[in-house]
């Protein structure tokens, strides 16, 4: 794998974009009333990095047919990404809350819809599909020639669908270099700590017994970020090796000192006094180097 050093000023520019990027969702989803901000805030920094930094992609074209691919299979923490989607210039947030789950159009909703919103690459909800999809989509690439990556997210509570696992078999298999799953490993899902709920652990040793490289980082630190998604080897879709696997440890809620951890703050919307405890919170957790 490639180990070029890391630019600390763009690791510098890409923290300050989720400084912004969660003072921006918070401020959305209390206007519209609905959310999943404890898991919508933990991915902050694995979006961020994503969209402005290491994915081939285009906001103004999300059609474009060499742009790499991100599936958001947690679709619950869309939001996250309408909020990206806005500051790229694609929507404002104005725009959003007015045309949130209307009856009229619905082209922004609680879960993605890529039927309203093009930029969303498939529709989630129902936990467990991403990364089949993923698969295919990889496959696809492979059997056109065609250099783009496919990358998924997951939730850690989402991988006790058994159809994550099939997938990992099938994606060995066929050596789908050109994947790349990353793990949203929050620990906390809607009812409880997950090693509670389903205890997933040790992760890293069954995804390597499925046949993936796995890497394991700090999901909320943007420097392991980065590294990771710098790290990751060119996307030649007829090269075959093992598909990849970040295990991104995070922190639910992440940003927002009375929500990090906590499973009541899994889904729901958020009160006006909140939201500036939670604007405070943020700024306050703003990294300084």
């Amino acid at each position: 794998m490639r180990n070029y050093n890391i630019d600390i000023e763009t690791v510098k520019q890409l923290e300050e974009k989720c400084v912004k990027i969660r003072k921006d969702l918070l401020g959305f989803v209390y206007r519209i009333g609905m959310g999943h901000l404890g898991g919508e805030l933990s991915i902050v920094e694995l979006c961020v990095a994503l969209y402005y930094r290491y994915m081939n992609y285009d906001v103004s074209r999300p059609d474009w047919d060499e742009r790499d691919r991100l599936i958001l299979s947690k679709g619950h923490c869309s939001e996250t990404l309408y909020t990206i989607f806005a500051d790229l210039g694609a929507y404002t947030i104005d725009y959003m809350v007015e045309h949130f789950e209307t009856l009229d159009t619905a082209q922004f909703g609680m879960h993605s819809n890529r039927l309203y919103c093009p930029q969303i690459e498939v529709s989630a909800g129902s936990l467990g599909h991403g990364l089949p999809i993923a698969v295919g989509m990889a496959l696809g690439a492979r059997v056109q020639k065609k250099n783009w990556r496919t990358f998924v997210i997951t939730g850690d509570g989402e991988l006790d669908e058994g159809t994550n696992w099939e997938a990992m078999m099938a994606a060995a298999h066929y050596q789908l270099g050109n994947l790349v799953c990353i793990c949203d490993k929050n620990k906390v899902s809607m009812t409880g700590f997950t090693r509670d709920v389903m205890n997933i652990d040790p992760l890293d040793e069954k995804v390597k017994a499925f046949g993936w490289d796995v890497v394991e980082i700090n999901g909320n630190n943007m420097y392991e970020v980065c590294k990771a998604l710098q790290d990751l080897p060119p996307a030649e879709p007829e090269y075959r090796r093992k598909p990849v696997f970040i295990i991104a440890n995070t922190i639910k809620g992440r940003g927002v000192d009375f929500m990090e951890n906590d499973y009541k703050w899994h889904g729901g919307g958020i009160a006006k006094e909140q939201l500036e405890q939670a604007l405070v919170s943020v700024e306050n957790s703003r990294r300084v180097r």
